[in-house]
């Protein structure tokens, strides 16, 4: 089986963009719950505008993943439409010059990408975030050594963190001035995760 090239991102863009049009919806609600009541709307308009170019990506993945965080800068200044270009920007660095990626890199990827956005948004592990299940997908992730495996652990750590997190109180950003509602709440952001890595 082939590793990670410009067709999987698009396969990816494709399945996200599918379950998004049926899903937005229930985000923006939980998100009303405790933010701004958008992050459905962000992740729609996001990947709408990544499936507008996903047929044109080039085959250097480094360059097809730096385009995909142009286009969604371009139409997102959300917090998590920033996440969501810093982990595509990081993903571009990542595999600059490359076509091809082995599955087996796809972990440590996630590791620099839980890093990034440590660093970009000021979040720890811990706060009840979507840095709380990411993280935890990618050290399941890596006790698989096939794509299928690997996707079947990473869903279920995020499982496993949303239960984990259920009963705790946000920690950072918005929803932390709501931090005693958000005891018996999902984070929008987690379940945001859920969805996507559900779809692929």
């Amino acid at each position: 089986m082939s590793g990670l090239t410009r067709g999987s991102l698009e396969h990816a863009i494709t399945r996200v963009l599918a379950t998004l049009e049926t899903d937005h919806g229930r985000l923006n609600e939980l998100d009303g719950q405790l933010g701004d009541g958008d992050l459905g709307i962000t992740l729609i308009k996001a990947f709408r505008a990544l499936d507008g170019l996903r047929e044109t990506l080039p085959e250097d993945l480094g360059q097809a993943f730096l385009q995909c965080a142009q286009a969604v800068v371009k139409v997102s200044s959300s917090s998590f439409g920033t996440l969501l270009a810093t982990s595509l920007m990081t993903s571009a660095k990542t595999f600059k010059g490359r076509t091809e990626a082995d599955w087996s890199e796809l972990p440590g990827l996630l590791h620099a990408v839980v890093e990034a956005l440590m660093a970009r948004g000021k979040a720890s592990l811990g706060d009840k975030t979507v840095l709380d299940p990411l993280s935890a997908a990618a050290t399941a992730a890596e006790a698989a050594d096939a794509p299928g495996p690997m996707l079947d652990a990473a869903r279920a750590a995020i499982d496993a963190t949303l239960a984990e997190y259920r009963d705790k109180p946000n920690k950072i950003g918005r929803a932390r001035i709501f931090a005693e509602k958000s005891v018996g709440m999902d984070d929008p952001g987690m379940v945001a995760l859920k969805f996507m890595a559900g779809a692929l």
